[in-house]
């Protein structure tokens, strides 16, 4: 019997799992964290969290989530919800170690993009990694979490304009980073 319940709870919609999760069914929740737990994992470690950080993190979200579940009401997806709640949480963990602070200083002191690999072989979190700190992180927050910028400004403390000097610093960086070495070379053309 519960082979049967797995699978009809696996053919539904996220909607619909967190309609019954509302009601106090477990496994509804249990196959929404099963479906969107390594997302929120790697959307955390994107915005620099540790492994172990991460996990602990992801937990705490799904805990708040599975609290305030009668609040999603499918406007958007779950797994937008999820996050959201997964980076505020993630945030206020900063915020009580007064981490936020440093990362302006951090963002100075960031290396420039590296070079193209040459290969052409380079990944979204190598690269998110070549960012500074405060940069990976409004980045991550507003195009992994899908923060507005005047809700990460908020989220982290910071100006609006100072978010969004991080944001697109860090997609610049990201851009010739990600860029195949016969476009960057082009561009150096038309401008050299």
């Amino acid at each position: 019997m519960a082979g049967a319940h797995r699978q009809t709870l696996t053919s539904l919609h996220d909607v619909e799992l967190a309609a019954q999760a509302a009601t106090g069914e477990r496994r509804a929740f249990g196959e929404l964290v099963r479906r969107h737990g390594s997302g929120v994992r790697g959307l955390l470690r994107r915005m620099g969290v540790s492994a172990a950080e991460a996990d602990d993190v992801a937990q705490d979200a799904f805990l708040t989530a599975f609290e305030r579940i009668a609040e999603f009401r499918g406007e958007g997806t779950f797994a937008a919800w999820v996050k959201r709640i997964a980076a505020r949480a993630y945030l206020r963990r900063l915020q009580k170690e007064r981490r936020v602070q440093s990362f302006a200083e951090e963002a100075q002191d960031a290396p420039d993009a590296a070079a193209v690999d040459p290969a052409g072989r380079i990944d979204l979190d190598e690269a998110l990694k070549s960012l500074g700190a405060a940069e990976r992180l409004c980045v991550s927050l507003c195009y992994g979490a899908g923060l507005s910028h005047a809700e990460a400004a908020e989220s982290l403390n910071l100006p609006l304009g100072t978010v969004k000097s991080h944001v697109k610093r860090g997609l610049d960086k990201l851009r010739a980073r990600l860029a195949p070495a016969d476009v960057l070379e082009e561009g150096r053309r038309e401008n050299g």
